[in-house]
């Protein structure tokens, strides 16, 4: 987590902030093509290292080459970076991995960009070129293109290299967005965050080398792409629960208001009552599902992970708690009025042995009805509670 305490110094223009996990390899490389690009360029500007607890003498090696050294207790690569943004004293930062895979001495479209007003500078490894080798097959052709792709449809972000490690932002703008991963999902949610507070955000094309250490890296492909993809659901209730459960509600409503009068035969297959008790699951599931969306988005908004929606606010006055009962109440009194109907139904044969497939045909709407009507009730008043005011 970021904090908003502030470090800056108003003669420090630009920090290039990298993290730091046993990097002994290739760290000086990378301070001094950072320091090279800075001295070459007239910016006055830093490098901070953020240590994540090296063993292997890195916090020596960033010293003696200029850097300063930033403790990071915290394990992770998002815990790092936030250690070191929060530390970082210039108005702009651009943070790099250690590994002498970017290019530290063509940083100057980052800063132009940054100069120019922009929030957000993202570099775009796909537009600037990928050496051979520099990028696992499985996460150039299927993990970012398939997440990226994942991002600009949840979120409408203008980013085509979600995962790009090489990146500048203005240090101010990024700590207001409070982000809170310590993983590699930071990535993620730092341009997540970013547009969804609309700050200004752009790309530049940069290369990727393949990195000079001899030992793998601490990316792990599936554990961390289920991570990013994780955030990425969690972050946008409507493709989570929204979405599928307004579809599997229409579907399973269709299906049911054709199936009520009776069977129907598509080509040698028939549908009956039992295709009608999927589909009323289908209402139910899908009803709850939508309330899902609503319960999470109000309460991300609550704690502030996600910012304020106007829609949001035009539901919350439309849809007060009395509302909500009503229609639950009404949802409930139709599946009671059909119940009571099935109930004359049998009295009308002394309550002896009926037909099933006749009784399914009416149980089955009164069950979904009164089911969704009891989940409208307890949606509202839960609703109601999340809606409660707070200092």
């Amino acid at each position: 987590m970021i904090s908003m305490v502030e470090h800056r110094d108003e003669n420090c223009e630009l920090s290039i902030v990298m993290p730091c996990l046993n990097e002994s390899e290739t760290l000086a490389t990378c301070i001094d093509k950072a320091m090279r690009f800075m001295e070459a360029h007239g910016i006055a500007g830093e490098v901070v290292i953020a240590d994540n607890g090296s063993s292997d003498g890195s916090q020596a090696i960033a010293a003696t080459h200029g850097a300063r050294v930033v403790p990071v207790p915290v394990r992770g690569y998002g815990a790092a970076l936030s250690g070191g943004i929060q530390a970082a004293r210039g108005r702009y930062v651009i943070m790099a991995d250690a590994d002498d895979s970017y290019d530290l001495v063509n940083l100057m479209p980052f800063v132009e960009k940054l100069r120019e007003g922009y929030d957000l500078v993202m570099g775009n490894r796909f537009q600037g070129g990928i050496a051979a080798k520099a990028m696992p097959p499985l996460h150039r052709y299927l993990g970012n293109p398939v997440l990226t792709g994942i991002g600009r449809l949840f979120f409408r972000s203008p980013v085509g290299d979600f995962h790009c490690g090489l990146r500048g932002f203005d240090r101010t703008a990024l700590l207001k967005l409070d982000l809170q991963t310590t993983g590699m999902e930071f990535a993620s949610e730092m341009v997540v965050k970013a547009t969804l507070n609309k700050l200004r955000i752009t790309e530049v094309p940069t290369t990727l080398s393949p990195d000079g250490r001899s030992r793998a890296p601490h990316l792990r492909s599936w554990r961390d792409g289920w991570r990013h993809l994780r955030f990425l659901l969690v972050y946008c209730p409507r493709w989570l629960f929204l979405y599928p459960g307004l579809l599997l509600m229409g579907l399973g409503l269709i299906v049911m208001a054709t199936l009520i009068p009776g069977a129907r035969r598509i080509g040698g297959v028939v549908f009956d009552i039992h295709t009608m008790l999927y589909a009323a699951m289908a209402v139910i599931v899908g009803f709850q599902s939508v309330a899902f969306a609503l319960f999470s988005k109000i309460f991300a908004i609550k704690i502030h992970l996600l910012p304020e929606d106007k829609w949001e606010k035009k539901f919350m006055r439309v849809f007060t708690l009395e509302r909500g009962l009503m229609l639950g109440a009404a949802f409930c009194l139709v599946g009671l009025i059909t119940s009571v109907y099935a109930l004359f139904t049998w009295g009308s044969v002394s309550f002896g042995p009926l037909e099933p497939v006749l009784m399914m045909r009416i149980t089955i709407p009164a069950l979904a009805c009164l089911c969704c009507g009891i989940q409208m009730i307890f949606a509202s008043f839960f609703l109601s509670v999340l809606d409660i005011r707070h200092q």
